[in-house]
């Protein structure tokens, strides 16, 4: 009998993907400082006149900026630390960036070299009394004269750049988004899903079950496919829910009443609608260690924040102290030049919390008088986020205002400071960001409400509606 001849069939090999070269821009450095990283098996460029700009930003009074350019300085000369001057000009490897099993690269080009007699090449006016955006768009220009069969591109957030360098002939130009966790803000995570109609009539499988001193109700997660934990559910009638938990099959909701939430007070104060409604749940819940309000100016965030504060600490026992902290202009950074204690520097930075007393205690006989009680019992710190770094705080209710003009990196080192016993109330409002390096697709309090959607003892909440004044709504929505 004669042996059947086995087939060997060779596995295909890949064809290794065409390597490309990305140009960037000073301000991508700035925005994430690790962008050199982010290019996979491809080769990153950095013009001289980057490194120059770099220089320059490293050591300006913005300490915001002058850090995140001090530790793009310091990533860059991690990879070119041991390299010749000709192995930086052709391109170092990069580890950790191999895709493919082609590792990434990182060259610098002295552009100062570039000759604009190249008669082939639509070089910009390079000379140093013109812009340096010129000279980094023609290193972008020469690279794609020299390699002709090679994507070349470059990579700035700076609008006019892009247009410059299309107008010039470069063929690529794109915006850094690496550093987006969304394509648009609109898709940002609000705290709650609307259904509309009746929701259970939506439902055909659905489980009651008994947890602790909870009822849950089990439904399908195809059901509520856009379900994650501590996301409030409701529909066009009276029913509302909030998830607790999410599964791979299940989604577990615990129903509630707008009743019950309408009725919370919080130091006297009263919800004026269903997001404050939800938001104040979500502050009285002892699981959450985070609490995220989002919202147009007037919206109550900040209101909502004390008044829980002072109901926590003075009524419920639950904190020692009710620290408060939010980011200042790159002027008032160094608060050591004023005058004063810590508190007293900070004060006008801080005077929205004032405002938010008056309110609350706006009515008392002697206002002044029950401020400063409140300010003395509540133990109310005002500190500056530059001397929060380094501490750990303890069995204190923390609130950090005006966090939309953050960084993803300013934001994890406040919130790794949160101790034992401790919750965090992070507020912003994204439309009002007067940090020119961050937009909203790139701000850390963006990135910090997508990522604590999964987090079960996070809740984040978008606070709808101006209840400041029916100008304030007018301003907001017109002007």
């Amino acid at each position: 009998m004669e042996a059947s001849a086995v087939s060997r069939v060779t596995p295909p090999v890949a064809a290794p993907v065409p390597r490309k070269i990305y140009v960037l821009d000073t301000n991508v450095l700035l925005h994430d400082p690790t962008a050199i990283t982010t290019f996979a098996e491809h080769q990153v460029v950095i013009p001289m006149t980057v490194l120059e700009e770099l220089d320059h930003i490293k050591d300006r009074r913005d300490k915001t900026v002058s850090r995140e350019a001090r530790i793009a300085i310091q990533m860059i000369d991690r990879v070119v630390g041991e390299a010749s001057p000709q192995e930086i000009q052709q391109g170092v490897d990069m580890p950790g960036t191999t895709l493919g099993g082609q590792p990434g690269s990182l060259a610098i080009y002295p552009d100062q070299l570039l000759q604009e007699s190249d008669k082939d090449i639509p070089f910009l006016d390079g000379t140093q009394d013109q812009a340096n955006d010129n000279r980094i768009i023609n290193v972008a220009l020469r690279l794609q004269s020299e390699n002709p069969d090679t994507f070349v591109c470059l990579v700035t957030k700076d609008i006019n750049m892009r247009i410059k360098a299309k107008g010039s002939g470069l063929a690529n130009v794109e915006d850094y988004r690496h550093d987006r966790v969304l394509d648009d803000i609109d898709l940002l995570a609000t705290g709650y899903i609307h259904i509309p109609g009746d929701f259970w009539a939506t439902i055909d499988d659905v489980d009651t079950l008994r947890e602790d001193d909870m009822t849950l109700h089990r439904i399908p997660v195809t059901a509520l496919p856009e379900a994650y934990p501590n996301v409030f559910v409701y529909d066009d009638g009276a029913f509302l829910a909030q998830v607790k938990r999410v599964t791979d099959e299940h989604v577990l909701l615990r129903v509630d009443s707008r009743d019950n939430l309408m009725n919370q007070r919080f130091w006297g104060l009263a919800p004026r609608n269903l997001e404050q409604a939800m938001a104040m749940r979500l502050l009285d819940d002892d699981s959450m260690d985070m609490t995220l309000l989002t919202g147009p100016a007037g919206s109550g965030k900040t209101l909502l924040a004390l008044a829980y504060g002072l109901h926590a600490i003075l009524e419920q026992r639950k904190y020692s102290k009710l620290i408060v902290a939010r980011s200042t202009p790159p002027i008032a950074e160094d608060i050591g030049f004023l005058p004063g204690t810590e508190e007293e520097k900070m004060a006008p930075w801080l005077a929205a919390f004032d405002d938010n007393l008056e309110i609350l205690h706006g009515g008392d006989e002697c206002s002044g008088g029950s401020i400063d009680y409140v300010k003395e019992r509540a133990n109310i710190q005002f500190k500056s986020l530059n001397f929060m770094r380094g501490r750990s705080f303890n069995n204190a209710y923390i609130i950090i205002d005006e966090a939309q003009g953050l960084t993803q990196f300013q934001l994890k080192s406040i919130i790794s400071r949160v101790g034992a016993d401790s919750k965090i109330v992070v507020l912003g409002n994204l439309a009002q960001i007067d940090n020119k390096y961050i937009s909203p697709l790139t701000s850390g309090l963006t990135y910090l409400v997508e990522k604590t959607k999964g987090y079960p003892h996070g809740g984040m909440m978008f606070i709808n509606g101006i209840v400041r004044s029916r100008l304030a709504a007018f301003a907001e929505a017109h002007l």
